[in-house]
């Protein structure tokens, strides 16, 4: 409940970040307006929504229910048990289905504002399909009572495209939400103070590792880097460690956020990914398989959150993939050739020959990711001349070289311009282990003649060099004067 003067509960220390996402959840169970409120919580595993959750109910005196996957007469008996706990009462009398209970949590809220929390909501409905139509009736008729109820019902699910379905335009749960919070992972600033790591090129081999789960830091018992040296003994003691839980959580993941009839070609077409692959056609021919299955296996990964598609900054019609999840990276594309090593070798020894793939094919389009994330979420808009509204890979063929590679940009920087593609502020390049030079210029000014032959706008375009090495003298002269914008790994983490 809330203090006795009023003011809202502060947020528990033993919470890391999360402020604005506890400010929300506050806001909604504590509004005191006439009428139950339903609030929607989601996000993939691990992101640490039932430990808010329960800091929530801990802090306002609410009632929490975490669900499991059982018979409905178990759900339905466990949470009688905990709800007569919680009031202090006999536990109910055999409750005929899910109105009986649904009425019964509601009415906490008959004289105050209450968090009432089902957490892992999908697993109740998978076994209880009325289950959403029982909360709707429950809905109407305290409404249509004009009851005084003021119950704060906040249902969460891991489960991303069932928590899609139950609150669709096709549920009898659409229309009722009043808060729909997506518990992400971490960015990449929030995720080195989560590890406590200060030195900039460390806590970037650590994301590119780890991500931004909040979880992972506990399944390494808290072990962390003790600097730029110690990077690959923590990998060995962590990740490669079979001790860890850290170790299969990839696999897990896998197979906690799918339900897929053939897993194998989900880790297949991660691999392709990993490797380079990022169109569907080209994972489809990777794996040898009829781009009707490959279509479908990337859906079902982008439903769960662990793909993300977006279009080319400069040809649209072209949608790219990637991993959204780092430690599944990680996994495809260094360790996944030699987990079968691991049982007859040292962890120090598959690491020395997996290396080298972990900094090119993960480190390296790592960072080209965090950069974009810099644009959008930190840089401030004078760096590009306007607020960036989308930040993307872009490539377009060169006439110069018409058997070879197509023109690349890691970091192609587009304003607001409604649904059409908006002015193109920046064009920029990303380099983790170069120390990048008047070349690297060189090949962004060609670039854009290259666009401007096609018709883009490119007078007010900044060129822009994202490097995790540094920079040369002369490249930091032509900052000076104007001529390029330069981001460093400091920048990345500290700057705007």
């Amino acid at each position: 409940m809330l203090p006795s003067d009023g003011s809202p509960p502060a947020k528990p220390k033993t919470v890391f970040d999360r402020d604005a996402e506890w400010d929300a959840l506050v806001a909604f169970a504590c509004d005191t307006r006439p009428g139950p409120g339903l609030g929607v919580v989601s996000g993939r595993l691990r992101q640490g929504k039932t430990y808010l959750l329960r800091a929530l109910a801990a802090a306002l005196g609410g009632f929490y229910f975490g669900a499991q996957s059982a018979a409905q007469a178990e759900s339905l008996r466990r949470l009688g048990d905990e709800l007569a706990q919680y009031t202090g009462t006999s536990p109910p009398s055999r409750w005929r289905g899910w109105e009986d209970a649904v009425d019964a949590l509601l009415a906490l809220g008959d004289r105050r504002p209450v968090p009432i929390v089902i957490d892992e909501f999908p697993d109740l409905v998978r076994q209880s399909p009325p289950l959403p139509s029982a909360l709707h009736g429950a809905y109407r008729r305290l409404r249509d009572a004009g009851r005084d109820n003021r119950a704060r019902l906040l249902l969460s699910g891991s489960a991303l495209p069932v928590m899609h379905r139950l609150f669709s335009a096709a549920s009898p749960l659409h229309g009722l939400t009043d808060l729909e919070l997506v518990l992400g992972p971490l960015d990449y600033r929030q995720a080195a103070r989560l590890w406590d790591i200060g030195d900039p090129g460390l806590a970037l081999l650590v994301h590119a590792v780890v991500g931004g789960t909040p979880a992972y830091r506990g399944y390494v018992g808290d072990r962390t880097p003790g600097g730029p040296a110690d990077f690959d003994a923590w990998v060995c003691r962590t990740v490669l460690d079979p001790s860890t839980p850290l170790f299969l959580e990839a696999h897990h993941l896998l197979q906690e956020e799918t339900d897929h009839w053939d897993r194998a070609l989900c880790h297949s077409a991660l691999a392709a990914l990993a490797s380079g692959c990022s169109t569907q056609g080209e994972i489809a021919e990777r794996l040898g398989a009829p781009l009707t299955d490959a279509a479908r296996c990337l859906a079902l990964l982008r439903e769960n959150g662990l793909l993300h598609g977006e279009p080319d900054a400069f040809r649209p019609n072209l949608i790219r993939l990637r991993i959204t999840e780092p430690l599944l990276a990680f996994e495809h594309a260094a360790v996944w050739p030699y987990r079968s090593a691991l049982e007859q070798q040292g962890a120090a020894e598959v690491w020395r020959h997996a290396r080298p793939v972990f900094d090119s094919a993960v480190v390296a389009p790592h960072f080209a990711q965090m950069c974009r994330d810099w644009v959008m979420d930190f840089a401030d808009p004078a760096v590009f001349g306007a607020h960036a509204a989308t930040a993307a890979h872009g490539s377009l063929p060169d006439p110069a070289h018409r058997a070879g590679p197509v023109a690349q940009a890691e970091v192609v920087v587009r304003g607001r311009a409604g649904a059409r593609p908006g002015a193109l502020l920046s064009v920029g390049t990303a380099r983790r282990d170069q120390v990048m030079d008047l070349h690297h210029l060189e090949h962004l000014r060609h670039l854009l003649d290259l666009l401007a032959a096609r018709g883009e706008e490119v007078t007010h375009t900044r060129p822009a060099c994202y490097s995790g090495a540094g920079f040369t003298p002369a490249l930091r002269e032509a900052e000076a004067d104007g001529h390029v914008v330069l981001v460093d790994l400091d920048r990345l983490y500290r700057g705007r």
